[in-house]
């Protein structure tokens, strides 16, 4: 039978875990592992590897041939971390025993550390450089841990990447203890993938503050700007939108849009999802229309987040209430009419008009507002002569006649 080759595998010698960068901060999430290779194993011609896995605070498996591990994560738990050395040209053969090592909890009475610790990240125009056009700021907010002196003091730091900032903005309740930080700028990177560590600690003459960290996903707190520049007419019947981009550090085609449509006469709403700076509807003209666009960062350009908050409405068409005031001039003009029409039907019919309206006769002062004819008769021998004036009135006038003899 063939020989095998039997290889046996030794613990690494020592695994340390260290706080980085500083003790103080309780190494602002960030913690590292470092060990040594077991020195019997040295010189042999082998690939060794190395599995490391992480128990607390939350569980995590990887391999490496290197023999530090830096990990970022929640430290106000507590750290335990194991080591075993593997052959790793060939993972299958039997791996050394564990060595493991463990970071104790910070001190601190339960119950003093905040809780409901909140960020947000918010992307600016910069105009005061061009090699950083926009930056960022940081809003952070907490409540005060139950058991918590009435003379607690909370403060806050923050870490992205190798930068680490205290905060110098607080906001705080009526007992005057820190509730809120605001950093007006920041080192965050918006377009950044790293995690952002946040740190509160605390002071009391009555108790141990207990320490408190969190990590944020930068996509899951940037509260992105709204479009700004929103446009639209209306041609007919088809309604024209247009914007631009938020203030954002990601370029133009890395957001999608929303566009909301209220008709205010009929209080319907339609909401249309776009990848791009326009859109067109086709409406009723005779509404007027309130009109809102908000945006978010695609998963092409990095995690999808949170919307925007709507962009303020802007108005086009008629005003809702025009039509109705139209309408009803119509049908108060035509009313008035068909009334004056029944009312003179009637009149006609019963004779009321010469009742209620009988004609006045004219003044006759004058002679040569009269026509006077004259006619001569002659009867027999007795020479009588008969003169008959007759007055004939003018249109509009009475018509008198009178007789001489």
């Amino acid at each position: 039978m063939a020989p095998t080759l039997l290889i046996l595998l030794w613990a690494t010698g020592i695994l340390q875990v260290d706080l980085l960068p500083d003790k103080k901060l309780a190494g602002l999430s960030q913690a590292l592992l470092r060990w040594e290779p077991n020195p019997d194993q040295e010189g042999r011609n082998v690939k060794l590897g190395y599995h490391v896995k992480i128990s607390a605070p939350q569980e995590e498996d990887y391999e490496t041939r290197s023999t530090e591990s830096k990990r970022v994560t929640i430290l106000h738990k507590g750290f335990s971390a194991s080591v075993q050395t593997i052959l790793w040209t060939d993972p299958s053969l039997p791996a050394s025993s564990w060595v493991s090592a463990d970071l104790e909890a910070p001190a601190g009475s339960p119950g003093t550390s905040v809780v409901n610790l909140t960020c947000t990240t918010n992307t600016a125009a910069n105009n005061y450089t061009h090699l950083r056009p926009y930056q960022v700021s940081l809003h952070c907010t907490w409540l005060v841990g139950k058991e918590a002196p009435e003379d607690t003091q909370y403060f806050l730091y923050y870490r992205y990447g190798s930068q680490t900032e205290e905060c110098q903005e607080y906001s705080k309740d009526t007992l005057k203890r820190n509730i809120a930080c605001w950093f007006p700028r920041t080192f965050i990177n918006s377009k950044g993938r790293d995690s952002l560590a946040v740190y509160v600690n605390g002071s009391s003459k009555h108790a141990v503050i207990k320490p408190f960290d969190q990590l944020f996903a930068l996509h899951a707190i940037d509260r992105v700007n709204p479009p700004v520049n929103i446009t639209a007419q209306i041609e007919g019947t088809s309604l024209s939108i247009q914007w631009e981009k938020p203030v954002s550090a990601f370029p133009i085609h890395c957001f999608d849009y929303e566009v909301k449509i209220y008709n205010t006469r009929k209080g319907y709403v339609q909401t249309e999802k776009m990848t791009t700076n326009a859109f067109t509807s086709i409406i009723d003209d005779i509404s007027k229309y309130s009109i809102q666009v908000r945006a978010a960062v695609r998963s092409v350009c990095r995690a999808m987040g949170l919307w925007s908050e709507w962009s303020q409405p802007i108005y086009v068409g008629n005003d809702e209430q025009k039509p109705l005031t139209e309408w009803f001039l119509i049908v108060l003009m035509a009313t008035i009419c068909f009334l004056l029409l029944i009312f003179s039907l009637i009149c006609r019919i019963c004779h009321l008009w010469t009742k209620l309206f009988p004609p006045v006769p004219a003044p006759k002062s004058n002679v040569k507002d009269f026509f006077v004819t004259t006619h001569y008769e002659k009867t027999g021998s007795n020479e009588t002569e008969i003169e008959v004036i007759s007055y004939v009135e003018e249109p509009g006038f009475e018509v008198l006649e009178d007789s001489v003899f």
